[in-house]
């Protein structure tokens, strides 16, 4: 009678969801642990050759691929919560989300993306948040600088991240406070010794020769994601191609008196009608940076709205602002949040505050490639000043305003749908 009953139990045990279980289900609403390390186990599975679908809207922007021990003792070991579901489970899922009244869809990720981060090598007093985020959640990048972006090596990478960088030569105009500080003094000899190596008179000629490095590598197809003073100095630089805007301290020789009028605004990618701070003691470049005194909130009610975009028609603005929060803590850097009325109309919007008259977040094309700002310096640190300890990152693992940043790192994974609108 034992066999009859053992063939009765593996038959039963068959029959069971958790042996027809073969959907690994990754939720990114409230009831996950650990929303930062999701994106990385998102990342390393397709690194197995696994593909991942994104749930755009479902459950916070949700992962889902196929079951294998290997992938769950993973999820297991990174603290990253999980529900293992069956194939029918799973089909009816994607049938809720497929319903036309649904603001949900699926996007296929399939490429591993090769990433790089436009950083110094030598230790600057600062953090950065997206290094931080990237080494919390374990995705790997590359470190490139002048020299390798200069020699041609970006169109070996899918995405590169800019930082807390001045464009403009101007070396972070921190000149008034930090002029006599070795760090600072340290971080002119080595520009200028590398400007001179490849080829270049002035830091923010070899400044400029990386911008329009990088503005090719978005031409040919490249992500390009921005945070802090790399935004706008960026945009600066490249309106102010053949025209000197830096100062006798920074680079030798007077600024053009006629600066001003010659900036090009055609050659920006997301800025218009701004105009640059001529003044080498001001901690500012220009009028694009909302500033103190013009941002009536403290930090405990400085936030800023995500849009809610058709997931269906918008794929694009949607997957960059999958969230289990719509309203995010806003934060400080040297350039906060971008004045409203200096944004071209082509850009698109991704989070604003509508009373403040400040953008925080955009998004834009150009030619094959695409490139993403977002103000501020650290997401969870209000006012992170220089010399600070870096933030830890354990401590804040669901935090919204670092998921904006993993969003765009998967963005150049996903299987390309056209955008409607």
């Amino acid at each position: 009678m034992r066999i009859p009953h053992l063939m009765l139990f593996l038959f039963l045990l068959a029959l069971s969801p958790a042996a027809s279980a073969s959907i690994i289900l990754v939720p990114m609403d409230e009831g996950q642990k650990d929303h930062l390390k999701s994106y990385g186990i998102a990342y390393w599975v397709l690194t197995k050759q696994v593909p991942v679908d994104w749930l755009l809207n479902y459950r916070g922007g949700s992962f889902a691929f196929g079951h294998a021990p290997r992938l769950e003792n993973e999820l297991i070991v990174r603290g990253v919560s999980y529900q293992v579901i069956s194939d029918a489970q799973y089909s009816g899922i994607l049938g809720e989300i497929s319903n036309p009244d649904a603001n949900m869809d699926v996007m296929k990720l399939e490429k591993v993306p090769k990433v790089a981060v436009y950083t110094p090598k030598s230790k600057m007093p600062w953090d950065d948040a997206v290094t931080l985020v990237l080494t919390y959640a374990e995705i790997p990048y590359d470190k490139l600088y002048d020299e390798e972006i200069i020699s041609g090596e970006l169109p070996k990478y899918d995405w590169l991240h800019l930082h807390h960088e001045d464009f403009t030569g101007q070396y972070g105009k921190f000149y008034a406070s930090y002029q006599h500080y070795p760090w600072y003094q340290e971080q002119q000899r080595e520009a200028e010794e590398m400007a001179a190596k490849l080829g270049y008179r002035k830091v923010s000629e070899l400044k400029l020769g990386v911008v329009n490095k990088i503005k090719d590598f978005c031409a040919g197809g490249g992500f390009l994601f921005a945070m802090c003073s790399a935004t706008d100095t960026y945009d600066i630089a490249l309106a102010a191609e053949g025209v000197d805007i830096v100062e006798a301290m920074f680079d030798g020789d007077a600024a053009d008196p006629r600066a001003q009028e010659k900036l090009d605004y055609n050659k920006t990618f997301a800025f218009r009608d701004f105009s640059i701070s001529r003044n080498p003691m001001e901690y500012e470049y220009s009028n694009i940076d909302m500033q103190p005194q013009e941002r009536p909130v403290t930090e405990a009610n400085d936030y800023f709205q995500l849009f809610t975009f058709s997931a269906k028609w918008d794929p694009i603005p949607t997957m960059l602002t999958q969230n289990h929060a719509k309203t995010i803590k806003g934060f400080m850097g040297q350039t906060t949040a971008f004045r409203k009325n200096l944004v071209k109309p082509e850009v698109v919007v991704m989070g604003e505050s509508k009373e403040l008259g400040e953008i925080r977040y955009m998004h834009g094309t150009y030619a094959r490639g695409t490139w993403t700002f977002y103000g501020g310096h650290d997401p969870e640190d209000y006012q992170h000043l220089v010399g600070e300890e870096p933030t830890d990152l354990s401590l804040h693992p669901n935090s919204p305003g670092y998921r904006l940043i993993l969003n765009n790192i998967l963005f150049p994974a996903a299987k390309k749908k056209k955008q409607k609108t």
